[in-house]
């Protein structure tokens, strides 16, 4: 069986966590700080800290700008449950808005659901083609008239609100690190962006995540991850590498906070992805989008994926392939197929009204119309470091095969 997409782990990933585990660092450690750093200069920002996950960062931004009950968070309805899930944490209300075909938001969609109520919009990078960051901050800054900031919000000595006077964009680039825009790497574009390094991505740690900082002056960016770090350790002023040294073992609780850190176990795996990202990770996946372009090119039953277009380029993510006038049914039926013939695939994503607590929370398909039409076509297809050619082939051949099969002639 072909699997879907297995993480990279090899003679180097095993050295180096062997290391950090002799190390007598297996928490936040020496190693997790140098992940930070080598992330940072990679996605050209100043600041960045390691989390343990995309939900448990993003979490925090909501928390720390101060969103909660009566406020209202923009989210595509085409995503992963955890960019709504972490509004409903926070006590907010997710409000959904459609997207554009290449699956990322639809800036006139955000444009139309803005209100008074609203505190943020979260855009999402799908399949690895960043969002529309750029016309998305139009938007959020032409309703600055709308934004009612909350007057009695304090956040160590701080009213992120009143500071920044719009809503917030906070960027989920779960898919999406080494992808670029204008030819810049994503990460320095939006207000804040989460990164995910879950087993299944293209640079992973196991489970963890990242968030980098570009908000306008009078923010300080330093102070910022000072501030995020203390969340992430229960409101805990030092960390453990801070209190390890002579001397320093009194610490500070200055907030209820969270539990979130990287370990250096986690930053040793991923400074091991980053070193050979742009050297072998990212040509690799490129080049096995690229044979599968070859392969379904010119075939009128597929719709090939956007990988590039004149100011953003995909991380290569996902080869999110669409069958051209499939039902959902007969897509889930050329699934079944493909998988007797050897080939594990999958679906990214059921969309956030097709999901039964969303359902249950007024959520309609019908008023997203566009998501539900990727969606009922869509199987992304295996892509990841180790699939050689011969297999790329073999998915090809066996999606082409379960595709006749289902819809009939070739």
């Amino acid at each position: 069986m072909i699997p879907f997409s297995p993480p990279r782990i090899d003679d180097a990933t095993v050295k180096a966590v062997t290391e950090a585990l002799r190390s007598g660092w297996i928490t936040t450690g020496p190693r997790t700080k140098e992940f930070e750093k080598k992330l940072a200069a990679y996605c050209g920002v100043d600041q960045l800290i390691a989390l343990n996950s995309w939900t448990n960062a993003c979490e925090m931004v909501l928390r720390w700008y101060g969103i909660g009950p009566g406020d209202e968070v923009i989210v595509p309805a085409y995503t992963y449950c955890a960019t709504a899930n972490i509004v409903v944490h926070v006590g907010a209300k997710p409000v959904l808005v459609d997207v554009l075909d290449d699956f990322t938001m639809d800036p006139e969609a955000v444009r139309r659901a803005i209100t008074q109520r609203t505190k943020c919009v979260i855009p999402v990078d799908v399949g690895g083609m960043p969002a529309r960051i750029d016309e998305i901050l139009k938007v959020v800054n032409n309703a600055c008239g709308l934004f009612s900031p909350k007057l009695n919000l304090r956040m160590a000595g701080s009213n992120p609100q009143m500071l920044l006077g719009r809503v917030l964009v906070l960027a989920d680039a779960a898919h999406s690190f080494g992808a670029r825009i204008d030819g810049k790497p994503v990460g320095s574009q939006a207000d804040v962006t989460g990164f995910s390094f879950h087993a299944v991505k293209n640079l992973t740690t196991a489970e963890g995540g990242a968030l980098t900082f570009n908000l306008p002056a009078p923010f300080d960016h330093a102070k910022l991850y000072a501030l995020f770090n203390t969340m992430s350790l229960h409101g805990q002023s030092k960390d453990a590498l801070a209190k390890n040294q002579p001397g320093a073992w009194r610490y500070d609780v200055e907030m209820a906070g969270f539990k979130c850190n990287m370990t250096d176990l986690q930053a040793a795996i991923g400074l091991v992805e980053l070193e050979r990202y742009e050297r072998e990770t990212m040509p690799r996946r490129k080049a096995i989008c690229a044979r599968y372009d070859a392969a379904f090119a010119g075939d009128k039953r597929f719709i090939l994926p956007l990988f590039k277009d004149e100011r953003r380029e995909s991380s290569h993510h996902l080869y999110m392939l669409r069958v051209a006038g499939a039902t959902e049914a007969q897509r889930d039926a050329i699934i079944s197929s493909v998988a007797r013939r050897g080939v594990s695939t999958n679906v990214h994503f059921q969309p956030l009204p097709l999901l039964s607590f969303y359902k249950a929370q007024g959520c309609l398909m019908s008023d997203h119309p566009r998501a539900y039409a990727l969606y009922q076509n869509e199987i992304s297809l295996p892509v990841y470091y180790d699939l050689t050619d011969g297999q790329v082939d073999a998915v090809v051949a066996a999606v082409k095969a379960a595709v006749k099969e289902v819809m009939g002639a070739s």
